[in-house]
């Protein structure tokens, strides 16, 4: 977290949390969803204005943090953003090396360590690693396969519903009651 974000958190330690303005897209991509936005359908159906702004995207990946409930958040000064994910926390990009196992890294540039590997009922390829689970990005396939190929990863097959719920995943925070 931004020394910055932490000053901002002790100053104003009792700013109100906000829901259903940021979102996560299953190939890593941030969106904003105003008022407007939500009220014309849900995310990912109505995705809104993607982030486009390098500096605010890498702002935004800097504070990228997950609560004890499971729900992910980005913390903007003394704000807490809670994000809505189309499929999991984490976008993982792929890159092949010279062993069976390619290099893991998230779509805000952190390294993972591979446990496991998951195949949901739309054939989506989900790792969970060391950092938590994440989703392989489509245009990083062609490494998969070559990882599935060689056995040096095993897909389990299990419905989306109940890979996020074995991960503590929530999908859209929304405010207490």
């Amino acid at each position: 977290m931004d020394d910055i974000v932490k000053q901002a958190l002790k100053k104003w330690p009792n700013v109100p949390h906000c829901y259903g303005w940021l979102a996560l897209d299953a190939r890593g991509d941030w969106y904003m969803r105003d008022d407007r936005v939500q009220a014309a359908g849900p995310f990912p159906k109505v995705k809104g204005s993607r982030i486009l702004h390098e500096k605010l995207r890498e702002f935004i990946e800097r504070n990228y943090l997950v609560d004890e409930a499971g729900c992910w958040f980005f913390q903007n000064g003394p704000q807490r953003v809670y994000v809505e994910l189309e499929a999991a926390p984490w976008v993982w990009r792929l890159e092949a090396t010279a062993s069976a196992t390619p290099r893991i890294t998230s779509h805000t540039g952190l390294a993972a360590q591979f446990e496991s590997a998951w195949l949901d009922e739309h054939d989506r390829l989900f790792l969970a690693t060391d950092i938590g689970l994440g989703i392989v990005h489509t245009l990083d396939m062609e490494a998969a396969a070559g990882a599935v190929e060689s056995a040096a990863w095993a897909p389990t097959a299990t419905a989306f519903d109940a890979l996020v719920a074995r991960f503590g995943v929530q999908l859209a925070p929304a405010a207490p009651r």
